[in-house]
């Protein structure tokens, strides 16, 4: 029997509808393109990465949402810190620098909490005004000529065809780099993440991180972002064969999430009201693939590059690869395929910004050996400090071609060859303190 007829042919191709779907399929309708974007009507998992970090507003502003327009239709409230709360009392906030507001940097100080689902279904309004076709189905196979992509076959039995394709079909379920078997490369041990929903009273304007780390242990961390005026997400991240071992144990998930929260007498009334839905849980590992560009494809978000949502990088991450994949698309539409070496760039952005994220938050504040030398409250400041520089230096700089590339590469390069330094400092260090006949911790934990 001969294949089913293309149902749709148009310009591009996106597959999957979450933040960086949405948002490149915005972009290029906007520009003139006629876009398709397909997307599960179930979404594979809850939609999180709730807390921004502070390149994460002018993103949104170029999509047509202004931090202003955000809050006042409660999808989004003010996030001026991030404060790390320990269970001993001890705390540290991290602010942006005043002078970072002035000339000639002019940085906004401000960003935001988003309530994630209001967000996306912001997105998808703008999105679908601007003319872009939803479809409810998910991809399947992929039709393809070498390296060269010309439809794509979905469960609903229909076959897609276009010119271009985007990939953001998320973490758990992506399309093109399992086709071409892209090299993954990894960043700590697999995580799960569970998280609710809880009414208050007053929320804080800023992102609160509780943590109670053992000095030989990988950290978990209990997070509490206000969404809305009256609503906070709080959840726990641990290792996932931490959560094993408490399953096997007899716990529930519900009873291990309680457990962590009960360990901050923060969230006491939070439990005595308990919270507004039912528990949401993922399991995630952070990585990042190499090689996600072709000659008429681009892959673009957590299908690309997963950041760990310690960092608050995620969404960033999601709109920077969006706005990159379609002005690509946009620069090379009539030549009609990537060149090899803007292929390389973008691939080569998205995988060093996420090994710079990934690799140091896991060497300096997850693994003990750099946060028991120096202190929980310093790490977070150690890591905080060029995270945000470089987040800083890439919306002033914004890479494209192969100087400005090769450029913030490189900065990037020294910060990890930095990291990397002191986290083999500190290792020697402790293992000069074993064989010296020390059991204890190097460093206080406050």
């Amino acid at each position: 029997m001969a294949p089913k007829a293309p149902t749709s042919a148009c310009d591009v191709i996106v597959i999957g509808g979450g933040l960086a779907g949405k948002a490149a399929s915005l972009q290029l309708a906007q520009a003139g393109l006629s876009v398709t974007c397909i997307e599960p009507a179930d979404a594979v998992r809850q939609n999180v990465g709730e807390s921004l970090d502070w390149s994460a507003p002018d993103l949104l502003k170029a999509l047509g949402l202004s931090m202003e327009q955000l809050v006042s239709g409660r999808i989004a409230t003010w996030k001026r810190h991030v404060t790390l709360q320990l269970r001993n009392g001890c705390s540290e906030q991290y602010i942006p620098s005043d002078w970072l507001s002035r000339a000639p940097f002019r940085v906004e100080l401000r960003t935001l909490h988003v309530d994630r689902s209001r967000l996306d279904e912001d997105l998808s309004n703008l999105a679908t005004a601007q003319g872009v076709k939803l479809v409810r189905d998910r991809v399947t196979g992929v039709e393809r000529e070498g390296n060269r992509i010309l439809s794509v076959k979905t469960v609903g039995g229909s076959i897609f065809a276009a010119k271009w394709f985007i990939d953001s079909s998320g973490f758990a379920a992506p399309v093109l780099t399992r086709e071409f078997k892209l090299r993954a490369i990894e960043f700590g041990p697999p995580k799960v993440a569970l998280w609710t929903y809880f009414t208050v009273r007053q929320a804080v304007e800023g992102t609160t991180l509780y943590m109670d780390p053992s000095p030989l242990e990988y950290l978990d961390w209990v997070w509490e972002i206000p969404i809305n005026p009256d609503t906070v997400s709080v959840g726990y991240v641990a290792a996932g064969a931490a959560v094993k071992v408490k399953r096997e144990q007899g716990l529930s998930l519900d009873e291990i999430f309680q457990e962590q929260m009960k360990k901050h007498p923060h969230f006491e009334p939070m439990l005595t009201a308990g919270p507004t839905g039912p528990l949401n849980v993922t399991s995630f590992r952070c990585r990042s693939h190499a090689g996600v560009a072709g000659p008429n494809w681009l892959i673009a978000g957590e299908a690309a590059s997963m950041v760990d949502p310690i960092t608050a990088n995620g969404v960033t991450a999601a709109l920077r690869h969006a706005a990159e994949a379609a002005a690509l698309i946009l620069k090379f539409r009539k030549r009609g395929e990537v060149p090899a070496l803007s292929r390389a760039l973008y691939s080569s952005r998205i995988l060093q910004l996420a090994k710079f994220f990934n690799s140091g938050i896991e060497r300096i504040v997850y693994e003990p050996g750099v946060r028991n030398r120096i202190g929980l409250r310093q790490a977070g400041t150690l890591y905080t400090s060029p995270a945000w520089t470089m987040n800083l230096v890439y919306n002033r700089l914004r890479p494209r071609g192969i100087v400005p590339t090769l450029l913030y590469n490189s900065v990037i390069g020294l910060f990890r060859c930095g990291a990397w330094a002191f986290y083999q400092f500190c290792r020697r260090l402790k293992d000069s303190s074993r064989s010296a006949g020390s059991d204890g911790p190097v460093g206080a934990q406050a």
